[in-house]
């Protein structure tokens, strides 16, 4: 009888182990098909007004940020999109957040730090792929962006040729594969005159060479549209940069990288007490083409910038409760509001009036 007994508890236990298993697999199912059709009917473009905006797709720096990708931003004037460098990981964060890599109309790379271009291939592939593009992804940048270009297509040549002859040529026309170079020339960054690369359409992209040596050339941007504007600084040492300075003068948008060295102190000190010599080594030299937080505010008075937005944000901070100890003495040098960029971050500026908003896509 007991035997009985305990074979029909556990058949019964086992019965409503094998319900709630399916129930569970059908529960999980429905949720992936709800998340699903709410990824696919994303349509950020039709979401916004018709203005200037930035999205952050990657705001970290080579240092290993579980939050943060490598550089990179993406610049959308009415229904045109521009992308600012490439980190690698953050062209996985663009399409999450909704964005159509399809319609990219180019790319414009600040230097040729690896963690500011490493995402370029997978871009350009995107780019291609998501909408059949039939011509290459364009790339600007100062001298080199030849080289870099001309790496990337060799690299991602035999993935092509798979990817043509897997999908056809209606998905993945050999004419779309790849990037093609527009290198334009720049002024030493003790200059301040800029170079238009880009006006029509209500739109102008300005660049202007900044202080980031030994990587140069590198450059910053600014982009007009419709009445508002906005300057991305790249990497740079602000104070030895005339030319940034005289860009960021009266924009709405001010977004500069940024170094907390009072945390790296943090990082220095730990390094030391366990005989790290090379990180210790790292930590100092990272220190002096960088711009702290501190510096950037005084940038966005000077300029007269309706908000501040700091970037690429070194060393990686793992809370939020960090943000005040990152900011330092930055809210004595300016008084517009002051944010550290977030993967995900979305700042609108719409035309028509001079309000600066923000909200995150993530």
């Amino acid at each position: 009888m007991l035997k009985r007994v305990l074979f029909g508890a556990l058949g019964l236990a086992l019965l409503v182990t094998g319900l709630a298993f399916a129930f569970q697999a059908q529960l999980a199912r429905a949720l992936y098909e709800r998340r699903v059709d709410r990824q696919m009917s994303l349509d950020r473009m039709a979401e916004l007004p018709d203005g200037l905006h930035l999205a952050f797709c990657g705001t970290g720096s080579p240092l290993p940020d579980p939050s943060r990708a490598p550089s990179c931003a993406v610049v959308i004037a009415g229904d045109r999109l521009f992308v600012v460098d490439s980190g690698a990981g953050s062209v996985g964060n663009l399409l999450l957040m909704g964005i159509p890599a399809g319609q990219i109309e180019a790319v414009l790379l600040t230097h040729f730090h690896s963690d500011h271009i490493g995402g370029l291939g997978d871009l350009a592939l995107q780019r291609w792929i998501g909408e059949g593009r039939n011509e290459p992804l364009p790339v600007y940048g100062a001298a080199g962006v030849e080289t870099v270009v001309a790496g990337f297509n060799q690299a991602y040549a035999i993935d092509a040729t798979y990817r043509t002859g897997h999908h056809g040529e209606v998905i993945a026309p050999p004419s779309g594969f790849g990037m093609e170079a527009q290198p334009f020339a720049i002024a030493a960054f003790d200059q301040t005159a800029p170079v238009k690369l880009l006006e029509n359409d209500g739109l102008t992209i300005w660049a202007v060479a900044v202080d980031h040596a030994p990587a140069s050339p590198a450059v910053a941007y600014r982009f007009d549209y419709q009445g508002r504007s906005l300057v991305m600084s790249g990497d740079l040492v602000a104070d030895a940069s005339p030319g940034f300075q005289a860009l960021a003068a009266g924009t709405d948008l001010l977004v500069v990288e940024a170094l907390q060295p009072d945390l790296l102190d943090i990082i220095n000190a730990g390094a030391r007490a366990r005989g790290n010599e090379r990180l210790d080594t790292i930590m100092i030299d990272i220190r002096d083409y960088h711009t702290t937080p501190e510096q950037a505010a005084s940038a966005a008075r000077s300029a007269q910038a309706r908000a501040l937005v700091l970037n690429h944000i070194v060393p990686a901070l793992p809370s939020r409760s960090l943000n005040a100890a990152f900011l330092g003495d930055a809210a004595a040098a300016y008084s517009g509001p002051i944010r550290i960029a977030e993967d995900g971050l979305v700042v609108s500026l719409p035309t028509g009036d001079d309000g600066v908003s923000f909200q995150s896509w993530r």
